[in-house]
């Protein structure tokens, strides 16, 4: 058992504890559209002007993105000096999905319904994903008070009105379909002694349309769809990363070069149609901060579409979560789902006093907690810094045994390190969650390349410069169904020419022109942990 809570954080619990009841009776007002404007360009990191830098080639050029996205933009190709034989074809595949997560497996499900010949190459192993990682719920709008119109509003509007709107009518519009599908594919979602699906609200969300698994929602779809994917018997390629897409001498895309992580070995995948579904970018630990995703979210996905010429959208803004873990340091930066926020924990400073609506949108909430603590009223850390989540008000709203049975898996995350949520708050502090933008698609996830595909978190215009808890699983799920079935249809009809990187060459050159002379290779694959010396 470790140690509990050193003695500073102690006395403000204390002072946590003698407010509590005053809060169990109040509900912190909502803040106005005009103080959330001012709140989020004053305090949210999207906002910070040093953070970013111009984009110097390609079809976003002129456009900023974050310094260090932009550094991978401006980066060398892993092909550089490789001769690379394109004659050797090592798979030859209508469908090729790169990405393991929820997205790539729903794609290979649909292209495998549709009578594809499909195959997942993936970076670690199948599952090894965002996906996994989530834990609040799926939204979807299949109740009686509730509607798609309701959704698509709370959905806009959550976003800032940057999405795409056809994207995001498709997004709700098929929310129901997309339950009912996973229901059939045997997911445990939460349900009352009826049968009737358990929904919550979520933040942004106008009606209670989240639908959960516990809070590990995530890890029982993921679940579901890899045991679908396995008992299909799709070939996985696991531990193998795409380094390079392949095009064809009609500029469409044509396969990808891969690396085999272990062996670094590098074959060919031959395919009709390409579809990106690597995830997110949170391990590029943008501003410095600790992330919530897997370990190889490193954006490669966007990297490898643009260096082929498809745009990117939004990609100037992430999703900053704002609760992850603040202490203790083992789970540094781990999330703490919104969930817990909306069964009626509420954010508390270090002198016990409530200072927002729990259940404002992420970035207005993140920023809120970064305003706390540069006006001083945070807690300190051994390593940093946070502000309460004072978890026993859940039990005491809802009853006793409402933790452990809707969010056991908190409860055990800190548990491990005697926090025992029920009784005790715990400390959380913003943690880089979802990369908002992604590579520019159509409704039906096609890029500008032709037969070039990207569906999940890699993918742009689906939730604008803001994404409503609940949007990412059924983003996965919507729009990697929508993948797999339109990929599926378009490899009938493709030919493919004779293979070719020469789209490689062209764009060292642009970024030599440009001036620049990169230091650095990408896409990164993984990030680099070890200890530098003289750290």
């Amino acid at each position: 058992m470790y140690a509990p809570y050193p003695e500073n954080m102690m006395e403000s619990i204390k002072k946590v504890e003698a407010t509590r009841a005053q809060r169990m009776a109040t509900e912190p007002r909502r803040l106005t559209a005009e103080e959330k404007d001012a709140l989020l360009e004053k305090f949210h990191p999207d906002y910070n002007p040093d953070a970013f830098a111009e984009i110097k080639v390609g079809p976003n050029k002129g456009q900023k993105a974050p310094l260090e996205l932009a550094e991978m933009l401006h980066s060398t190709s892993r092909l550089i000096n490789e001769k690379i034989d394109l004659t050797k074809i090592d798979y030859d595949v209508d469908v090729l999905v790169i990405g393991g997560g929820g997205a790539g497996s729903s794609c290979a499900i649909e292209a495998h319904n549709a009578g594809a010949d499909v195959m997942i190459v993936t970076k670690l192993r199948i599952g090894d994903a965002n996906t996994m990682m989530a834990e609040g719920g799926i939204q979807a709008a299949d109740k009686e008070n509730d509607s798609p119109v309701q959704h698509y509003l709370d959905c806009f509007g959550g976003g800032h009105f940057a999405a795409k709107p056809e994207l995001v009518k498709r997004l709700v519009m098929e929310a129901p379909d997309a339950i009912k599908w996973l229901n059939d594919l045997g997911v445990e979602f939460d349900k009352a002694e009826d049968g009737t699906m358990v929904t919550t609200h979520g933040g942004g969300t106008s009606r209670k349309r989240m639908h959960a698994a516990k809070d590990y929602s995530g890890a029982e779809i993921m679940r579901t769809l890899r045991d679908e994917v396995l008992n299909r018997q799709i070939p996985v390629i696991d531990f193998t990363s795409a380094i390079e897409l392949i095009l064809d001498d009609k500029g469409h895309c044509a396969g990808a070069v891969l690396l085999n992580m272990e062996t670094k070995e590098i074959l060919i995948a031959k395919a009709k149609v390409v579809i990106i579904a690597t995830g997110g970018a949170g391990r590029m630990h943008y501003q410095g901060f600790p992330t919530s995703n897997h370990y190889g979210a490193t954006a490669d996905g966007l990297v490898l579409a643009y260096r082929v010429g498809a745009p990117l959208r939004e990609q100037y803004t992430l999703q900053y979560h704002p609760t992850g873990a603040a202490f203790p340091e083992q789970i540094f930066g781990a999330l703490v789902t919104e969930k817990v926020r909306s069964l009626g924990a509420k954010l508390v400073n270090v002198k016990g006093e409530v200072f927002m609506n729990p259940l404002e949108t992420r970035d207005v909430t993140a920023a809120t907690v970064i305003r706390e603590c540069r006006r001083g009223n945070q807690v300190n850390t051994p390593g940093g810094q946070g502000v309460w989540l004072d978890t026993p008000m859940i039990d005491l709203k809802n009853g006793e045994g409402t933790i452990e049975k809707r969010i056991p898996a908190m409860l055990r995350m800190f548990g491990k390190y005697g926090i025992d949520i029920r009784k005790q708050p715990i400390l959380i502090y913003p943690t880089l969650h979802y990369q908002n933008g992604g590579v520019k698609v159509g409704t039906d996830s096609q890029t500008c390349v032709e037969n070039l595909f990207v569906a999940g978190e890699a993918a742009g215009g689906v939730h604008g410069e803001n994404r409503l808890m609940g949007n990412s699983l059924l983003d996965v799920i919507v729009f990697g169904r929508n993948a797999g079935k339109y990929a599926a249809a378009k490899a009938k009809d493709v030919v493919v020419g004779n293979l070719t990187l020469d789209h490689v060459a062209k764009f060292e050159k642009e970024l030599e022109d440009a001036g620049i002379t990169p230091d650095t290779v990408s896409p990164m694959l993984l990030p680099d942990y070890t200890r530098k010396v003289n750290d």
